[in-house]
């Protein structure tokens, strides 16, 4: 074997004596000190004894190189030695400093003998730390740094204490201007009147106010990076703990304070109606007093309220450019991130609205996965908090229980718009919720100690999210039924009584707004199930696209419509509606043709054209602001309904002329949605997607 001749031929490298023993002891002393010149590259990677047969002759080939057949190179170039570990030898001479000097004050005789001394400047089982010095001592060097329990009390020379990363953050903001530390005192007191940072602490990162480039998409991951690069000796600890980002912010470290209260005004604004999580006059009052100074998962809360705001609403309200929100937003909702993850033992109802906002913002940002993983976070603490369960809320103040319902049945809703939209499993389920929905009251009505009544004849935000809510059950019920009946198809009798119960749901959702209060009442521009010519056409379409253009990049447009919070809701619900109708249509007919092994194509296709119309109806019957201002959520549904009535009409031999022209204004009309939500985008490469005309490139999916 080849490794076995390495062997052999390594050990006869140097020619042996025949002389038994040197002629002289010079001559021997100069054989023994004889080295045996560079190994080749291969012999070094393969860690064997070059074997040349003229060491000296460095043009040779060795022996194991010629018998590979590889080249014999000699390229390789040692590297130069690092610095030793100053930071333990300081550490040690202090200590040694320490105990001579503590030593020659005592003035007793032992202290020259050699015992005493050898056991001081060696000894590592000298009496235990102080608590300031064990603060500032990495956990793997303790057993060996117990002799600087002195340190802080003895003089120590100027020039032994610096290190180099004592200097580097000098172009950094000081993180003490940030407010008080969890950590206590950052810096302590020496001799000389000389202060410094203990040195577990020289390698923290930045905060979050520092300057731009110190921060990408996970800092988690990569924080240190720029730091470690420069410096000469790695610091003794690499990752600071969780804790240490759970402490008290300020706004200013963000962003002008001006810029952050301008956003949080834009939330109450455009997204508040649609996702009534926090109580506003006490949010606000906490804001005016700065608590995010004193509790950092209140600092937490505006973070990640402050990101899903700014992927929401249109850029021209912001004074900035597209490039500078996104950052600010990623910027943030990283620093929400940080400090949230630090605290989640106790769980919070903020925890879970956090979560909740995290997951608007990847939605609109396009992160998938990490959306998916912050909803499964929101969902789980406020299971957790048993949240679903009425009985938890006994004892809690008003305004707590209040912000628990809202929030608790947003998850509901996007859970269940997850599971039909992308196939998902259900995780919130309709039957172990006990949950009520939240009082009709709005939050300048509700205190810690009693609900005041609402003003005769104003009907309360928190309406449409109570209706959306009931729609959103109707929907987890039919796909619990559809998924139990995939799994063990019903027959027989069973078979009748689900197409029974099917069907009762498809009434209870044609009627599930017919009572709804006025504002919340959609206003048909036409009647229902007809279409009239002016739903298509490319004079409508284009009007249709500079007036979304003119919503999103005009500071100076009006913007009644999308500040009319019914108006928006009414996009919501209706479109909801539809869909879910829609759903439990197609389910029905499968269960038709499982009993009677066909069904009427034609009524198949008048059903899916009414769908089709009635959508169309809804769409023209409000607003495009208000309609562009519930976002890509909204695109996502009309899209989902729109592309399965392409296949209905298709498959359908029968369809009439009028259901394919219904679902081709309604094609029509998802390009303009596709324009809005291409408008949300943040970022430029993916913005750049829509052609010349503004006609979205779609994939017709």
């Amino acid at each position: 074997m080849p490794s076995a001749r390495t062997k052999k031929e390594s050990g006869s490298a140097s020619p042996p004596s025949d002389d038994p023993a040197p002629k002289d002891s010079s001559e021997s002393s100069k054989i023994k000190r004889k080295r045996q010149s560079q190994s080749c590259d291969a012999c070094r990677a393969r860690k064997v004894r070059c074997a040349r047969e003229n060491p000296d002759d460095p043009k040779q080939s060795c022996k194991h190189c010629i018998a590979l057949g590889i080249p014999c190179t000699y390229e390789y170039q040692p590297k130069k030695r690092g610095p030793p570990n100053l930071y333990l030898r300081r550490l040690q001479e202090a200590a040694a400093a320490a105990a001579a000097q503590q030593d020659g004050q005592n003035g007793s005789s032992d202290a020259h003998s050699p015992a005493s001394t050898s056991h001081t400047a060696t000894s590592p089982t000298l009496p235990s730390l102080s608590p300031s010095t064990q603060a500032s001592v990495p956990s793997f060097l303790e057993p060996s740094l117990s002799p600087v329990s002195t340190l802080h009390n003895t003089a120590i020379p100027p020039s032994r204490y610096p290190i180099a990363a004592d200097g580097f953050h000098a172009q950094f903001p000081p993180i003490s201007s940030l407010g008080s530390s969890s950590f206590g005192s950052r810096a302590e007191p020496g001799s000389n009147g000389m202060t410094s940072r203990s040195p577990v602490r020289q390698d923290e990162p930045a905060p979050f106010g520092a300057p731009a480039d110190q921060f990408s998409t996970y800092p988690l991951h990569n924080w240190s990076f720029r730091q470690h690069q420069t410096l000469a000796v790695p610091p003794p600890s690499v990752i600071p703990p969780l804790s240490y980002y759970y402490r008290p912010h300020r706004l200013e470290d963000v962003a002008p304070r001006d810029t952050i209260m301008l956003i949080i005004a834009l939330f109450f604004d455009f997204v508040y109606p649609l996702t009534p999580c926090v109580h506003k006059p006490s949010f606000m009052a906490d804001l005016h007093a700065h608590r995010e100074e004193r509790d950092p998962l209140f600092f937490a809360l505006v973070m990640s309220t402050v990101a899903s705001t700014l992927v929401q609403v249109p850029r021209s309200y912001l004074p900035m450019e597209r490039h500078a929100v996104r950052k600010l937003a990623q910027t943030c909702h990283e620093a929400s991130r940080h400090i949230s993850v630090a605290s989640y033992d106790p769980p919070t109802s903020m925890h879970v609205v956090i979560r909740y906002f995290d997951c608007v913002y990847h939605f609109c940002e396009g992160h998938d996965a990490t959306q998916h993983a912050a909803f499964g976070e929101a969902a789980h603490i406020a299971v957790t908090l048993r949240m679903h369960e009425e009985s938890s809320y006994e004892g809690l103040d008003l305004v707590e229980c209040e912000v628990r319902r809202r929030t608790f049945w947003l998850l509901f809703g996007a859970d269940k718009s997850m599971s039909i939209l992308l196939g998902r499993p259900i995780c919130l389920r309709d039957e172990d919720t006990t949950c009520n929905f939240p009082r009709e009251l709005d939050d300048e009505y509700i205190t810690q100690s009693a609900y005041l009544p609402q003003p005769h004849g104003k009907t309360a935000l928190v309406s449409g999210l109570n209706y959306i809510s009931r729609i959103f059950a109707l929907l987890g019920e039919i796909l619990v039924r559809i998924r139990v009946d995939k799994r063990s198809p019903p027959q027989g009798q069973f078979l009748t009584a689900r197409l029974e119960e099917v069907q009762a749901l498809h009434a209870r959702i044609v009627t599930a707004l017919a009572h709804a209060p006025e504002l919340l009442r959609l206003k048909h521009a036409h009647a229902q199930n007809h279409i009239p010519a002016e739903f298509g056409g490319a004079g409508f379409r284009q009007a249709t696209f500079a007036e979304v253009k003119d919503f999103f990049d005009n500071p100076k447009a009006s913007r009644a419509n999308a500040l009319n919070p019914f108006l928006v809701m009414q996009a919501n619900l209706y479109v909801t509606q539809q869909l879910v109708r829609f759903v439990i249509e197609q389910y029905r007919d499968e269960l038709v043709t499982s009993l009677r092994g066909s069904v009427d194509e034609h009524r198949v296709a008048e059903d899916r054209e009414a769908v089709a119309s009635e959508l169309l109806n809804i769409l023209h019957s409000i607003p495009i602001q208000s309609i562009a201002t519930n976002g890509p959520s909204l695109v996502h549904k009309v899209r989902f309904v729109a592309s399965t009535l392409l296949d209905a009409v298709r498959k359908a031999e029968t369809a009439p002329a009028s259901a394919a022209r219904a679902h081709a204004y309604l094609w029509d009309f998802l390009s303009i949605l596709s324009e809005i939500e291409r408008n949300y985008l943040l970022d430029d490469d993916r913005d750049a997607a829509s052609s010349a005309d503004g006609m979205p490139l779609m994939s017709g999916n």
